[in-house]
């Protein structure tokens, strides 16, 4: 049996269950991708390249489906490839349609089953856009984009005889009509290497600092570091949170460009434009960027943290959030709609409004001077994320349940484990 994985930056999300698959004996694994996928272990990938010159849209409203379009035609021709060069015939087909390369893939393969993995539906209202009054966006203008934004995820699920989504407030973006064909799962993740270590250790890169569970360490994590996750408020209230715990730590990774949200103005980088407002009133010695990150150096700095502040809009949770409960860090977060879906305020975590700087400087303080009384919270975190998005008890089971399922599979077949 031939099964297809489609994204962009393959392996992305199925990177566990593209493997999972590879594994099954019978089983041949290919995939299809954009300039940045990657080779995986036993998957035959088709990657296509983007050429110069390409067509522009014929009106600005439709410059993100003309680029769905584009994508979709080479990812198109790249499985055309596969199919000549190996002759693949796939039952199943599982894609990513945020970026447009699973437009044609019912027409390339009408007789598979096809799975649209659905990350982020937009709207114009009750979501990420017009959510920061610093950064307003509103008007009939704003709500004409956001809605044409989304043709090309409407056209790929149209196509689909299911869709996944990861969490259930995502699920909730997409139109009512289709809450029916999207199911929840999410991609998981692991549980035995996020998981709290007293011994623990981090060497500030750097430096000569070197950082145990015993000492005060705020954690700040962003794959960005931008307004959508919050570095704003979070920089805005370090000043207080330093003033008031002068033997504190902050650990803060992230890149310096923009992952979500708009670009800073003036070629400069949110980083630089929101540690500038502040940087007067921080001593620096005890604030440290870090970049971006190995996965084992991360975990280690979760490991020694004594508050994780973690802020979204309301958008896609990240999932450095379940790592960080999964490691019994003490969650203080911003108590936005996907947020509240993991943690529950006093029970695993803390919250407070994402907008209220000075609440937020109040309970990362009050949290550092009770962390020694606070190891019910540390332990429910992780019991939830390890009953909930454990990979390879929970998620990937599930994961590979719902393919059988869809594939019709006669007989059920032992949980896979993750590689």
């Amino acid at each position: 049996m031939d099964v297809l994985f489609i994204h962009n930056n393959f392996p992305g999300q199925f990177v566990h269950v593209s493997q999972a698959f590879a594994r099954r004996p019978g089983v041949r694994v290919l995939a299809v991708g954009g300039p940045t996928a990657k080779v995986r272990p036993k998957v035959a990938l088709a990657a296509y390249r983007i050429p110069e010159n390409l067509p522009k849209a014929g009106h600005p409203l439709t410059e993100r489906f003309n680029s769905d379009v584009i994508r979709g035609e080479l990812a198109a021709g790249a499985m055309q490839r596969l199919k000549k060069e190996t002759g693949c015939d796939p039952a199943l087909v599982v894609g990513h349609s945020g970026w447009g390369e699973t437009l044609f893939a019912r027409d390339l393969f009408p007789n598979a089953k096809h799975v649209t993995f659905c990350e982020f539906f937009y709207n114009a209202k009750g979501s990420d856009v017009g959510f920061d009054p610093e950064f307003p966006e509103a008007g009939l203008r704003t709500a004409l984009r956001v809605r044409a934004k989304n043709a090309g995820m409407l056209t790929a699920l149209a196509a689909s005889d299911l869709g996944l989504s990861p969490t259930e407030w995502q699920k909730r973006q997409h139109p009512e009509f289709l809450w029916d064909r999207i199911k929840v799962v999410h991609d998981g993740i692991d549980t035995v290497a996020a998981a709290p270590k007293p011994n623990a250790r981090f060497e500030v890169p750097g430096t000569k600092l070197v950082l145990r569970p015993r000492d005060e360490v705020i954690t700040f994590v962003n794959r960005q570091l931008e307004p959508y996750r919050g570095y704003h408020v979070f920089m805005r209230a370090l000043p207080e949170i330093l003033k008031r715990r002068p033997e504190a730590h902050v650990l803060i990774v992230g890149g310096d460009g923009v992952s979500y949200g708009r670009k800073a103005p003036d070629g400069q980088s949110w980083k630089e434009i929101y540690l500038n407002e502040v940087k007067d009133r921080l001593d620096m010695s005890r604030v440290h960027f870090l970049g971006q990150i190995p996965k084992s150096d991360f975990i280690s700095m979760l490991q020694v943290s004594s508050a994780h502040v973690y802020l979204t809009y309301p958008f896609v949770l990240s999932w450095s959030l379940l790592e960080a409960m999964a490691a019994e860090c003490l969650i203080v977060a911003s108590g936005t709609p996907p947020v509240r879906e993991v943690i529950e305020d006093g029970v695993t975590g803390r919250l407070f409004d994402f907008f209220d700087v000075d609440g937020l400087s109040e309970l990362v303080v009050q949290t550092l001077a009770e962390r020694e009384s606070l190891g019910a919270i540390r332990r429910a975190a992780r019991e939830f994320a390890v009953a909930n998005y454990d990979l390879g008890r929970v998620c990937l089971p599930r994961q590979m349940a719902i393919f059988d399922g869809l594939l019709g599979a006669a007989r059920a077949r032992p949980a896979p484990q993750p590689a």
